[in-house]
C-alpha cells in the first residue's frame, strides 16, 4: 500500500538520474549522498529532462519504487535547502505539476533533530 506522507524525510539526488536504474543502482546513487537506502527516508531522482520521476523508500519488508512518467510536459524544478531535503507539499506540487510563483511560507515552531 502507498505509505508516503508528511512524516518522511525527502531527500532530492542533485544530478539527473538515468531512469533505467533500478532498485540496487539507485541504492548506489543513495549512498553518494551519504546515505543509505534502508533508513527509511525516501529518495527523489528525476532524469535531466524532467520527464521522469522515480522515489525510493524503504519500507517494512523491502524497498519501493514509484515512478512516474509524463506524457506531455515536465515536472517543475523542486526547492530544496542547502541539504538537498525537500518538503512533501512540495513534492505534491511538483508531482502534480503546480508550479507556485510566489508564496510565503509561515514560521513554525520544529524540533531540531539532532544526528547521532
Amino acid at each position: 500500500m502507498f505509505s508516503l506522507g508528511s512524516s518522511h524525510r525527502y531527500y532530492l539526488y542533485k544530478g539527473s538520474c538515468d531512469m533505467r536504474k533500478s532498485f540496487d543502482a539507485l541504492c548506489g546513487l543513495v549512498s553518494e549522498l551519504g546515505k543509505t537506502a534502508t533508513g527509511g527516508e525516501v529518495f527523489v531522482f528525476l532524469n535531466r529532462r524532467r520527464t521522469h520521476i522515480k522515489l525510493l523508500h524503504w519500507e517494512r519488508g523491502g524497498l519501493v519504487l514509484y515512478y512516474k512518467r509524463l506524457e506531455e510536459g515536465t515536472f517543475p524544478a523542486p526547492r530544496v535547502n542547502e541539504r538537498g531535503v525537500m518538503d512533501w507539499p512540495e513534492l505534491v506540487l511538483m508531482v502534480e505539476g503546480i508550479l507556485v510563483e510566489r508564496s510565503r511560507r509561515s514560521k513554525r515552531f520544529e524540533v531540531e533533530k539532532v544526528a547521532v
